[in-house]
């Protein structure tokens, strides 16, 4: 009788530290998961302020090339300038909605994976279109307030200073160039991986550290 007593003792003290050890778990992944959450929030403050400085290339685009109708080249970066600011807008509601979409209760593998396609987005696809659109931009935005300063007289630019826009354009040429000899050289020296990381900023990498970390746990 004791030495049933005995085993009825150890599987009911097995029972409470396989419930302990569950919970311990649930607080772990509860508490891994919050500061997940965190980590996070830095890129969407980012991408929110992406949306509002897109807009607000976009409304200046619109209105620039609205007020200066019938100018080809003065439309033409009216009309860059607003699309510059669609692709901004574009790109920060993409990345919101994959945040959106990752699921905090799911399986850390699926999270992972939801974070490895954001990470693969913003590598292969949104640094290198900002990387090329941020080293021409500058090129309409000046030609842009330039006219402003015709626009007091009702004159065009061009036809005082038409070697000013070719210079400006040949500037963002040489601009373009330099961001892919850099990248280029980044690249050939090994530090391919730094760049991607950069590519994928702090909050990115800093959450994919705290799921490998809460993996780890649970499979202890």
């Amino acid at each position: 009788m004791e030495l049933d007593e005995m085993k009825l003792a150890w599987q009911q003290l097995d029972r409470r530290l396989a419930e302990q050890a569950s919970l311990q778990r649930l607080i772990h992944r509860g508490q891994g998961m919050d500061r997940l959450r965190r980590s996070l929030r830095p890129l969407v403050w980012g991408q929110s302020m992406q949306i509002v400085f897109g807009i607000a290339a976009m409304l200046w685009g619109i209105s620039f090339w609205t007020t200066h109708q019938g100018v080809v080249h003065q439309m033409a970066c009216g009309i860059v300038m607003q699309m510059f600011g669609i692709v901004m807008v574009g790109f920060a509601g993409r990345l919101l909605f994959q945040l959106q979409a990752i699921d905090y209760a799911a399986p850390v593998l699926d999270i992972q994976r939801r974070l490895a396609r954001l990470r693969t987005w913003r590598v292969r696809v949104e640094a290198p279109v900002f990387s090329v659109l941020g080293s021409v931009i500058w090129v309409p935005a000046m030609l842009m307030l330039i006219q402003y300063d015709f626009d007091q007289w009702g004159d065009d630019y061009w036809s005082h200073a038409p070697g000013l826009a070719r210079h400006l354009v040949f500037s963002g040429i040489v601009s373009l160039a330099l961001v892919v000899l850099v990248y280029w050289l980044i690249r050939r020296v090994g530090h391919r991986r730094w760049l991607e990381n950069n590519f994928a900023g702090s909050a990115v990498r800093k959450a994919e550290s705290m799921l490998q970390e809460i993996a780890r746990f649970e499979q202890e």
